[in-house]
């Protein structure tokens, strides 16, 4: 058991570090190609917070653990919304942009509620069993393709007001090195969560579900809570909301999607309950644009998400 931990540990610093190279590589590497800011933050910086996400469910899939693979993003989902943005709006009231407001929090609640429409077979269709298909896969990411249109469209209508870019940090050799050890960190970093956290369920008696949702969905979130944490103190309240629902956004598209196309996701009925609770902390987030201030991000409002977040936990530990 505390050799499961140790690797639980470190596979999330080689997760952490490895997405944070490949960001660093893949940012000089677009800079070097003369490719906006905007363009890199919204596409490289989204895409590289969401690879420890990606790489945990991609061996979950690869070895047919599916509740660890849904739990990972719903826990991750839920960890986002309710505590990093918590969080973010103790430390700075959070002002969000109306382009935010209405278009891309609806698309994090449309894409929480595709998650509990196509996989629910048996309530829907009448199914003996209920999954996440390969057709539900490519429908996830037919979805994600709407999304980076969408990403490129906001770009292009922002380039224009670019001053310039930032100084190229590294050279051609170094970025491609970057990227590589970046991958390489992320490759292995996911193997080891996967497998200790496997482990320890069974040791533990739980079920995988829990522990992806709270331990592995949390640890896979850590690059989005620094990233927030971080434009929050510096009072860039746009990056550190707009970086929470792009991930939400990539994780459910892009991650599940991909996910479901390796290998079809069983999902057990039990699991709609925190499927609910993504899709009722999002329409949370949408509804806190219209108290107070409109489109603040109240501290209250913050704290108010990190306690529902506190009794969720609650409520998944007495459920076992």
């Amino acid at each position: 058991m505390i050799i499961d931990i140790l690797f639980l540990i470190l596979g999330f610093g080689l997760l952490i570090k490895g997405a944070d190279l490949l960001v660093e590589g893949a940012s000089s590497l677009a800079r070097l190609m003369k490719v906006s800011d905007l363009v890199v933050g919204l596409t490289v910086v989204a895409f590289g917070t969401s690879m420890p996400e990606m790489f945990v469910n991609v061996f979950a899939s690869f070895t047919g653990h599916s509740e660890l693979a849904i739990g990972n993003v719903v826990g991750s989902n839920l960890f986002n919304i309710l505590v990093i943005l918590g969080i973010s709006a103790v430390v700075y009231p959070l002002q969000v942009t109306k382009n935010t407001t209405w278009k891309e929090i609806p698309l994090a609640f449309l894409a929480a509620v595709l998650v509990l429409v196509l996989a629910n077979d048996q309530w829907i269709d009448g199914a003996e069993t209920s999954s996440l298909s390969r057709i539900d896969g490519i429908v996830f990411l037919s979805f994600f393709v709407i999304f980076l249109y969408y990403v490129f469209v906001v770009a292009q209508d922002y380039e224009s007001l670019a001053e310039g870019h930032e100084p190229v940090r590294f050279g051609m050799a170094k970025s491609f090195a970057f990227i590589a050890l970046g991958l390489v960190g992320l490759v292995v970093g996911g193997k080891w969560i996967v497998d200790s956290a496997i482990h320890m369920a069974t040791a533990w008696g739980v079920s995988e579900s829990l522990i992806g949702i709270t331990i592995v969905g949390v640890g896979t979130s850590l690059p989005e809570l620094v990233t927030s944490l971080v434009a929050a103190r510096r009072k860039n309240t746009d990056i550190a909301i707009g970086n929470v629902v792009g991930s939400n956004i990539f994780n459910v598209f892009l991650i599940l999607g991909v996910s479901a196309v390796i290998r079809p996701l069983p999902f057990a009925p039990k699991n709609n309950f925190d499927i609910g609770i993504m899709i009722a902390a999002t329409a949370l987030l949408f509804a806190a644009m219209f108290t107070g201030k409109k489109r603040l991000l109240d501290r209250w409002e913050g704290m108010a998400f990190v306690a529902c977040y506190v009794i969720y936990v609650i409520v998944l530990i007495n459920r076992g």
